[in-house]
């Protein structure tokens, strides 16, 4: 174990662990970073089996356990599961984990909630994401009276994983315009990125719904309660550089460094990036 002696407490210098399906994560990553620029980060995306949106349960909780697995092999302190599917369909994955488990729904519900005036709240997601009911499940709970509208974008995902964000393409336009009508015929004035992939299309899902919809990015919420974890729990690193970031993927690691500027907002060296054998896991 990595701890140092801080005041008579023992602070914890050990990396926080992120896995996501693919490389939308890293937009969780990103916000972590910012606010904990100290802190060491090991990252996993299960780039060779992207996406688990459209994947049965039982499949997502397998997945989820070998993620969470590799993590715990690296002796991270905590884990931040930045999967809007694995947060949705598989949270009973982590029950058994030793370390404390960060999620997406209910750390987007509590922020919707706080940010809606009307009470109309969209999510978009997954099909398994929306599929699962738990963002609606989680709103309802603190907010009984909500209307909860949700909808799968399937194509969101793809989009993104190959570059396709721009809000001035109109192929992505348009896309982003029919998979959101029913969010805006519903007149929802909160609207939650279910996805981890979502926030890097968050420029032209904002020009299609409009100034008034608020856009709620899980990552922020997800990186403000890590933080305050980390305080209460005396658990930060002592560190007084900048933390280092490592990277493990299942796919071949080539499109990594181009979608990282995007995602992460800063370039990743190759040697940073690692590609992790599924057979391993």
């Amino acid at each position: 174990m990595k701890y140092e002696k801080r005041g008579g407490c023992m602070a914890d210098s050990r990396a926080i662990g992120i896995f996501d399906s693919g490389l939308g994560g890293l937009t969780v990553a990103r916000e972590v970073i910012s606010r904990l620029p100290n802190e060491d980060i090991i990252y996993f995306g299960d780039t060779g089996r992207v996406p688990y949106g459209s994947r049965s349960r039982e499949t997502i909780k397998k997945y989820a356990l070998q993620d969470e697995g590799f993590l715990l092999k690296h002796n991270v302190k905590l884990i931040i599961a930045a999967c809007g599917t694995v947060s949705s369909v598989a949270g009973d994955a982590a029950k058994e984990l030793p370390v404390p488990y960060f999620e997406m729904v209910t750390h987007a519900a509590r922020a919707a909630v706080a940010a809606t005036k009307s009470g109309k709240i969209g999510v978009i997601g997954t099909a398994a994401t929306v599929g699962s009911g738990s963002h609606k499940r989680e709103i309802l709970k603190l907010m009984p009276k909500a209307e909860v509208t949700a909808c799968s974008c399937s194509l969101f995902v793809p989009l993104v994983e190959v570059g396709w964000y721009s809000d001035d393409d109109v192929v992505v336009k348009e896309t982003v315009k029919r998979y959101l009508a029913p969010i805006i015929d519903a007149g929802c004035d909160t609207l939650i990125l279910g996805c981890t992939h979502y926030p890097v299309l968050q420029s032209v899902i904002g020009k299609v719904v409009g100034s008034n919809v608020t856009l709620i990015n899980p990552g922020i919420a997800v990186a403000e309660a890590v933080k305050d974890y980390l305080a209460s729990a005396d658990s930060e690193s002592e560190s007084k550089t900048s933390g280092n970031h490592e990277f493990f993927v299942t796919d071949k690691p080539y499109s990594f460094k181009t979608l990282a500027a995007v995602l992460l907002g800063e370039k990743i060296n190759e040697d940073k990036v690692k590609q992790v054998e599924l057979d391993s896991l």
